[in-house]
């Protein structure tokens, strides 16, 4: 029973009994007779109010936990050519187009395989590329995108790495304002909705850590202005145990965001995609820089799309 009921109670009986003695007749005076008392019917005593149970709080359920959908960075083998979006690059996105971003304008980051000549650079020359056949809806993307294959970003260079595209030493000085990095100085320029991120070259003495340190940097810089970062694997495997791609496939999953899987895409090239001539294990092929243009403009389409189909 509850202490501050039961003490309740015990107060209403003693002041019952007090209120019976205060009640009873006065002595009668000497000399007269008394009269016969009347008999009063003595008031049975309240009795206590019966304590009823506090029922105890139902516990509230604990929520099951979301399942993780995202795919295994160690099995990035097996990762697909071409992502699928989630919902934390649509939100990405959403936030971008509120800040500004221009949804048309794509930027890329990278060395010496995203200059335009290896990469992209073909679909600004209208009458010099053409489309396997079912293939041709991907010039609706090509339009959307007008005038982004063939321009020059200030973020791509031969000989950039990823501490290049974050400080200023590397900043093309025609362009790009003092104390700006590439990276800054891109954003400034084109406004860009989404970027792709292509950091191939792997120097010696620099460890995956450390490639991903200056990832991170990269893709922190973008997320922050609202823009859609896509990384992507490469076809060499110059540092011997692929460690470089598995890195970019932890950022990707870390982040939630979408990796483009080009190394897969290579696989069944002549030679992995890698050059035979060259034969330095950097540099891909004609047939690779081919391969990475067609399945990035396939990336750049499903992207379109699908950020298209999620607006509110």
């Amino acid at each position: 029973m509850n202490s501050n009921r039961l003490f309740r109670g015990i107060s209403v009986l003693i002041l019952a009994s007090m209120l019976l003695s205060a009640c009873q007749s006065a002595p009668a005076s000497a000399g007269q007779p008394s009269a016969a008392p009347q008999t009063t019917d003595t008031p049975a005593p309240t009795a206590a109010p019966t304590a009823t149970n506090t029922p105890e709080p139902s516990a509230t359920p604990e929520p099951s936990p979301t399942p993780d959908v995202r795919l295994n960075p160690d099995d990035w083998m097996n990762w697909p050519i071409i992502p699928t979006f989630s919902a934390r690059t649509r939100e990405i996105y959403q936030q971008g187009l509120a800040l500004g971003t221009n949804p048309n304008a794509f930027s890329k980051v990278g060395d010496c395989q995203m200059i335009n000549e290896a990469f992209f650079g073909i679909y600004a020359l209208p009458g010099q590329y053409g489309f396997p056949d079912g293939d041709e809806y991907l010039q609706d993307t090509i339009d959307y995108y007008d005038g982004m294959f063939g321009r020059l970003s200030t973020a791509v260079s031969a000989g950039f790495t990823a501490p290049s595209i974050l400080s200023p030493l590397w900043a093309d000085p025609q362009l790009c304002e003092q104390g700006e990095s590439p990276l800054e100085c891109e954003f400034r320029r084109n406004n860009p909705s989404v970027i792709l991120i292509g950091l191939e070259f792997w120097f010696k003495g620099r460890t995956p850590d450390s490639y991903a340190q200056y990832v991170r940097q990269i893709v922190d810089f973008a997320i922050e202005r609202g823009v859609v970062p896509i990384l992507i694997t490469k076809a060499d495997n110059v540092e011997g145990d692929n460690s470089i791609n598995r890195a970019t496939a932890q950022i990707a999953y870390d982040y939630d965001i979408p990796l483009w899987n080009f190394w897969r895409a290579a696989q069944a090239l002549p030679n992995q995609g890698m050059d035979m001539e060259r034969n330095d294990g950097f540099h891909i092929s004609v047939a690779g820089w081919n391969e990475r243009s067609f399945t990035g403009l396939e990336v750049l389409d499903a992207f379109r799309k699908d950020m298209a189909e999620s607006q509110p």
